[in-house]
C-alpha cells in the first residue's frame, strides 16, 4: 500500500497512507458468488459438452471483468498524505496520479452516509486553490481521524515561519 519512497522529496515523510475501504469489494464479491452459483447450477442441470464449455468460458470472462478487475483497481489505488502534499495514485494498466501541495489546500471536509458510519469510512473532500476546486476522495477508512490529522498538518503549516517574513 505504501508509495514508492523514490517519489518523496528530501525531508518529506509519509503521515497517512491508505486506500479506499474494502467495502468497494462487496459488490464484486457478491457478483463472483452469483456467477459461480449460476455456472455450477447450469453445469449440473444442462449436461452437455459444448454448452458446458461455452458457459464456463462466459463465466470466467464475467468473473475477470466484474470481480477480478475491480479487485486489481482497488489494490492499485492509494491515497498518501505527507508533511508536504496529498498524493493520489490509481490505475492498473494506465497509472494516474494527482499531487496537491498542502499549502494549496483551503478546506478539508467529510461526508458520512448511513452505511459509511456503520463501516467506518466516508468521503474526504479537499478544496484547493486550483481550477479543480474540490477533490473528493471516496470511501476513506477512518475519515474523521484522517480529516483531523490533515487539519492539524495544515494548521502546523500555517504556523511555521516563512522565509520572506524576516524570521
Amino acid at each position: 500500500m505504501a508509495i514508492n519512497p523514490k517519489i518523496l522529496n528530501e525531508g518529506e515523510h509519509v503521515i497517512i497512507s491508505t486506500r479506499t475501504h474494502p467495502k468497494a469489494l462487496i459488490v464484486p464479491g457478491l457478483i463472483l458468488l452469483l456467477i459461480l452459483v449460476v455456472a455450477i447450477f447450469s453445469d449440473r442441470t444442462f449436461v452437455g459438452g459444448a454448452f458446458s464449455w461455452g458457459m464456463w468460458v462466459v463465466a470466467v470472462g464475467l468473473i475477470l471483468w466484474l470481480s477480478v478487475w475491480p479487485l486489481l483497481e482497488w489494490l492499485s489505488a492509494s491515497y498518501t498524505i505527507t508533511n508536504r502534499r496529498l498524493i493520489t495514485r490509481r490505475g492498473v494498466l494506465v497509472r494516474r496520479g494527482h499531487d496537491i501541495p498542502l499549502s494549496r489546500i483551503s478546506d478539508v471536509a467529510y461526508e458520512l452516509g448511513v452505511v459509511d458510519r456503520m463501516l467506518g469510512c466516508g468521503t474526504l473532500i479537499i478544496s484547493d486553490a486550483s481550477t479543480l476546486g474540490r477533490v473528493p476522495l471516496h470511501d476513506i477508512p477512518h475519515v474523521e481521524e484522517t480529516q483531523r490529522r490533515l487539519n492539524d498538518l495544515l494548521h502546523d503549516l500555517g504556523e511555521s515561519p516563512r522565509a520572506d517574513d524576516g524570521s
